[in-house]
């Protein structure tokens, strides 16, 4: 029997009042072009909460407290190539100014109302913000 190979991610979501922060992807070689969240790739031997701040102090240039970060939501996700575990986590608190620490991948950072987020958004990520946050959910994308 083959064993499957995943790939994990996680995806941060940050609401202020009804909005939310989005990030326009560029030169990833993925989805570029596309609103997406602060996100990436869980490193070897990485807790999922500790990807999660790592990737907020990478890309948003901001700190977060292990407390104030929630997993939120769980997504089985296929691509054309791979398999993906996206862990999807909700930021209650940070300390610093959000801003646009990594601009060779990143675009633009931008707060969108939750009733007005772009078209080009990615599509997973579109149903992932639009859920409730306030209880666990589980999703499967790509089969």
């Amino acid at each position: 029997m083959r064993q499957p190979i995943f790939y994990g991610a996680v995806h941060l979501l940050f609401y202020r009042d009804d909005r939310v922060l989005l990030l326009k992807r560029k030169n990833t070689g993925f989805m570029d072009g596309y609103w997406s969240v602060v996100a990436g790739r869980i490193d070897g031997g990485e807790e999922v909460k500790a990807a999660a701040i790592r990737e907020a102090r990478e890309e948003a240039g901001i700190d977060i407290d292990p407390a104030d970060i929630h997993i939120t939501g769980v997504t089985h996700r296929k691509n054309t190539s791979s398999e993906w575990i996206d862990f999807y986590l909700k930021v209650e608190a940070w300390k610093g100014d959000i801003v646009n620490a990594e601009p060779h991948k990143c675009e633009e950072l931008r707060w969108f109302h939750l009733n007005e987020l772009p078209e080009n958004i990615i599509p997973y990520i579109r149903s992932a913000i639009l859920r409730d946050q306030n209880e666990l959910w589980f999703d499967s994308v790509g089969w």
